[in-house]
C-alpha cells in the first residue's frame, strides 16, 4: 500500500499566520505539523508517500522532508494547481498508486490513542482484497465533517457531507483506506453542488458495493483537527502535555522508522547529532539504549 498526504488549500481561516507559509509547515509544539499525518502512514506500514501541496508551498515540503531515504522511505511531490476536493487527491495520484491500494491522509489530521498502529493495520488488511475502510470519532457537533449513519447492528446506512441536521454525531475524520481501484472511481465523480470533487461521494460509491467498512475511535482517543488558530494552539499543548508528562515523543519519524527496522541504530543516533536540540538529544537517548 503507499499514501497520499493532502497539504494543499490556502488556510484562510489562519490568516495572517498561513499568508506567506503552508499551514502543514507550521509547527504544533516541537515539530512541524506535516510530521503527524506523516507519522500515521508510518505507523500503517506505508513507506511511499506522495505529499500534494500548491505550486508556491511544495518547495517547501520537498525542502523539509527531501526524498524519504533519510528515514528509509520513498516520498514523492505533485502540485494541486486549484483545490478542487479531497477526492482530487487521487486523480492526481493515479500514476504513484500504479492501481495499488491507497490510503489518503489530510495534511492537519492528527491522532492519538491506545491501540491505533493496530488499528492502522487492520485498516491496511481490510482493503487488500477489495473495498474502502474509514473511520468514525463521535462530536458534539457534526455539521463541519462527513458524517456517517448506523442502524442498530452497526451497518453503515447513510453518508452525508456537513449536513445541516445530522443522522449521527459520529464525523468521518481526513483518514481513508482504499483498494486499486479508487483512481478509476475518482475519476468518474461528478462536482459537487460546492463545485468540489467530494471524498463523500467516493466513499458512497464503496457504500453502494457494500464494500465499506467503518472503524470507530474510542471516547478516549484524540483526533485533533487544526483548522484555525484556537484549535491549532490546543493541538501544541496537547503534544506538550503528552511528551513533558510521559517522556516520549509524539509523531517522531525518525524513532518510528527506527522501529520498523527501515533505519539502523547508528543511522538514528547520527540523526540526533545532526540536531542541537531537544528532539535531537531524544533520538540520541533511544539508540544510545538500543
Amino acid at each position: 500500500m503507499k499514501g497520499i498526504i493532502l497539504a494543499g488549500g490556502s488556510a484562510t481561516r489562519l490568516y495572517p499566520l498561513s499568508k506567506a507559509i503552508s499551514k502543514q509547515i507550521m509547527p504544533v509544539y516541537d515539530k512541524p505539523m506535516i510530521y503527524y499525518p506523516l507519522s500515521t502512514l508510518m505507523l500503517a506500514g506505508i513507506r511511499e508517500v506522495l505529499v500534494i501541496s500548491t505550486p508556491r508551498d511544495l518547495p517547501m515540503f520537498e525542502e523539509l522532508l527531501g526524498d524519504g531515504s533519510r528515514i528509509g522511505m520513498k516520498l514523492a511531490y505533485k502540485v494541486q494547481e486549484v483545490p478542487n476536493g479531497l477526492a482530487q487527491a487521487f486523480v492526481l495520484g493515479r500514476e504513484f498508486l500504479n492501481g495499488e491500494p491507497g490510503c489518503l491522509i489530510l495534511g492537519d489530521n492528527m491522532f492519538y490513542g491506545q491501540h491505533f498502529k493496530a488499528m492502522l493495520h487492520e485498516a491496511v488488511e481490510s482493503v487488500r482484497n477489495g473495498g474502502a475502510c474509514v473511520f468514525g470519532y463521535e462530536v458534539a457537533d457534526p455539521r463541519a465533517y462527513g458524517v456517517v449513519e448506523f442502524d442498530r447492528d452497526g451497518r453503515v446506512l447513510s453518508l452525508e457531507e456537513k449536513p445541516a441536521n445530522p443522522k449521527s454525531n459520529y464525523a468521518v475524520p481526513g483518514l481513508y483506506f482504499y483498494d486499486g481501484t479508487v483512481c478509476g472511481k475518482a475519476a468518474d465523480l461528478q462536482p459537487s453542488a460546492r463545485g468540489e470533487y467530494e471524498i463523500t461521494d467516493l466513499n458512497k460509491l464503496y457504500l453502494a458495493e457494500g464494500t465499506l467498512k467503518v472503524k470507530l475511535f474510542s471516547r478516549g482517543f484524540a483526533w485533533l483537527d487544526t483548522g484555525n488558530c484556537d484549535s491549532l494552539l490546543d493541538a501544541g499543548n496537547f503534544i506538550a502535555t503528552i511528551q513533558n508528562r510521559q517522556g516520549f515523543y509524539v509523531s517522531c519519524i525518525e524513532e518510528i522508522a527506527w522501529r520498523n527496522g527501515w533505519i539502523s541504530t547508528g543511522h538514528l543516533a547520527d540523526l540526533g547529532k545532526e540536531m542541537k536540540t531537544a528532539y535531537g538529544r531524544y533520538l540520541e537517548r533511544l539508540a544510545a539504549k538500543g
